[in-house]
């Protein structure tokens, strides 16, 4: 009797961490925790769901990231109300440096794009002006070993950079860090609006994914010391590609 064809190659396995908080996620939804009733500590979810610590932790950050739940020390976990969870987050940064802390082990190229009027779908997410000319660049990253995307990058330089934007190397990585140099003009404040959202078709293109997979949209505005948005950027990454992180000094 002949053998049965068979696909050689296995499909990827979902990591374990991501399984219980796909888990953990439809039961936050379905309102299994509603109405005062206890989350479950770390020591009963690895007990329930047979798993380490270590991917408890990492399923609950996760979580936490999403907005579903929130932890404190020493009082545990708890699941956030629909109203504290139902809109975008809105995060200043407190550290420029940061922002270059992922672009180490990774590689991005840029390519001019259209210029003129910041879209309409941008503008519209931004709260302070955006008049004025625009000119883009659109670059998909990746990282050193890895063929597959982890971001696809739109970065808008306004027409008040004037002839630095021509001077911008493409190829160099990262662009905000080589703006200030090249126009003279100092960052004073950046702001970032996280939020996630289905993939359209030309971002889902971009990162090798079906259209309408959910992507985690990075908005930046970079504003010179007189409060005018002189940049911005508009990135997408793949859900199961990326995870932001960042760590918040409390002061004494």
């Amino acid at each position: 009797m002949a053998s049965k064809p068979h696909n050689s190659k296995k499909p990827a396995r979902t990591p374990r961490y991501l399984q219980l908080a796909g888990e953990l996620r439809e039961a936050i939804l379905a309102g299994d925790f509603a109405g005062g009733k206890q989350f479950p500590t770390e020591t009963v979810l690895c007990k329930r769901f047979d798993v380490s610590r270590f991917t408890v932790r990492e399923a609950l950050r996760r979580l936490e990231a999403e907005g579903l739940i929130q932890r404190k020390r020493g009082s545990g976990t708890t699941v956030q109300p629909a109203a504290a969870r139902g809109g975008a987050l809105h995060q200043p940064l407190s550290n420029v440096g940061e922002l270059l802390q992922y672009a180490r082990d990774s590689e991005v190229s840029y390519a001019a794009s259209e210029c003129g009027a910041l879209p309409e779908q941008v503008a519209e997410q931004i709260g302070d002006p955006t008049d004025g000319e625009w000119r883009c660049f659109r670059g998909v990253r990746r990282h050193a070993d890895d063929a597959l995307p982890i971001a696809v990058t739109d970065a808008y330089f306004h027409e008040l950079l004037g002839d630095a934007v021509d001077q911008l190397d493409l190829d160099a990585g990262t662009l905000f860090s080589q703006i200030e140099t090249l126009a003279g003009v100092r960052i004073g404040k950046v702001t970032q609006d996280i939020q996630a959202i289905a993939a359209d078709a030309p971002t889902a293109d971009a990162l090798e994914v079906e259209e309408g997979s959910p992507v985690l949209r990075i908005l930046r505005c970079y504003f010179d010391p007189d409060g005018r948005i002189f940049e911005i950027s508009v990135s997408h990454h793949p859900g199961d590609r990326f995870a932001y992180a960042m760590h918040i000094d409390v002061e004494g």
